[in-house]
């Protein structure tokens, strides 16, 4: 999500997007759609755009990709499926949504995983050949993965230890949120997206788990005193490719797309890292008090994955393992 007048996140994507593209003068000039569920102006359509552009500057204009987001093309749910069919050759959707048929994709949902953007990063190199491998028989290929900042902690007042955590009531909004609150001793309060802001200002919660971004869209500044960025989880938008149609470019258009797919994830988790700088600034500039986590809570936090992560495995599999293994022994 981008924010607005985030201007440094803007500036980010600005400075890496690559110099226009020349324009396609050949009938045979290959131009592929792009199907994504999510905000034009979102740094993640915006990252693909620079993808797209930076691929017709490689390919002096032969080859070129058409972004389509915000549902335009696939609606989100559909997209996996659909590129799966080659219509659209190539889609963006959240890797926690493909979860149900291929569960490797739900490591981003084990939640106090990852603490960091960093863990994030080495997750998704013990993750990436696991998914692939999934995928490929469904005639599906993996380009890229780009996050979403990882989700925090808002409260009413200061958190110093686990026991601050107990009997409030925490916005809940699915099961493992819920669990998360009665594991903590809090009490869960099951809360839509849109109805934050009126159950803050009811009295109906005193706590929630959001990122900063979502924070500063619903202005919980105006309830809200404390944020604690936990990174709970941060889950990651995967983009695939159709393996047939990408098996049938011709080998210099296959090179390039490769190419630049891998710039755009380099740029995908800058993009990220700024807007979750950009929306703690914000949050503090609100005069939201940026609390560290206490050393008590962190430790029940890395117990509690731990404990996530144990669970996932039993009910994944070896694959799981496969995931695990690397992303905790490799630094």
């Amino acid at each position: 999500m981008l924010l607005a007048g985030t201007a440094s996140l803007a500036g980010l994507l600005t400075a890496l997007r690559p110099a226009s593209a020349a324009p396609q003068g050949s009938a045979a000039a290959t131009r592929w759609p792009v199907a994504t569920g999510y905000r034009a102006e979102g740094y993640h359509a915006r990252n693909l755009q620079a993808m797209g552009e930076a691929l017709a500057q490689a390919s002096g204009g032969a080859f070129s990709l058409e972004v389509r987001a915000d549902n335009s093309l696939v609606p989100m749910a559909g997209i996996p499926a659909a590129v799966a069919g080659g219509q659209p050759p190539l889609g963006e959707a959240i890797m926690t949504g493909l979860s149900r048929r291929w569960p490797v994709c739900g490591a981003d949902a084990v939640p106090f995983l990852t603490r960091s953007l960093d863990d994030a990063q080495r997750l998704w190199r013990a993750q990436r050949p696991v998914v692939e491998a999934a995928l490929a028989p469904a005639g599906l290929g993996v380009l890229l993965a780009v996050p979403w900042p990882g989700q925090g902690l808002y409260t009413r007042q200061a958190v110093t230890s686990p026991e601050d955590l107990r009997g409030l009531r925490i916005r809940t909004y699915n099961p493992t949120t819920v669990r998360i609150a009665e594991l903590l001793g809090a009490t869960p309060v099951d809360v839509p997206m849109a109805g934050i802001g009126q159950a803050l200002a009811e009295g109906r919660i005193d706590a929630l788990i959001t990122s900063a971004v979502t924070g500063v869209e619903q202005q919980v500044w105006r309830w809200l005193t404390h944020f604690q960025d936990l990174n709970a989880w941060m889950p990651k938008n995967l983009v695939m490719v159709n393996a047939a149609a990408l098996k049938a470019l011709p080998a210099p258009h296959r090179e390039a797309l490769l190419r630049v797919a891998t710039d755009a994830e380099a740029r995908g988790w800058a993009a990220c890292r700024q807007a979750g700088q950009d929306a703690l600034a914000t949050l503090q500039a609100n005069r939201m008090s940026l609390d560290a986590t206490p050393p008590p809570l962190a430790r029940q936090l890395q117990r509690l994955g731990e404990r996530f992560s144990r669970e996932w495995v039993r009910e994944v599999g070896p694959q799981a393992n496969a995931i695990f293994i690397p992303y905790y022994t490799q630094s």
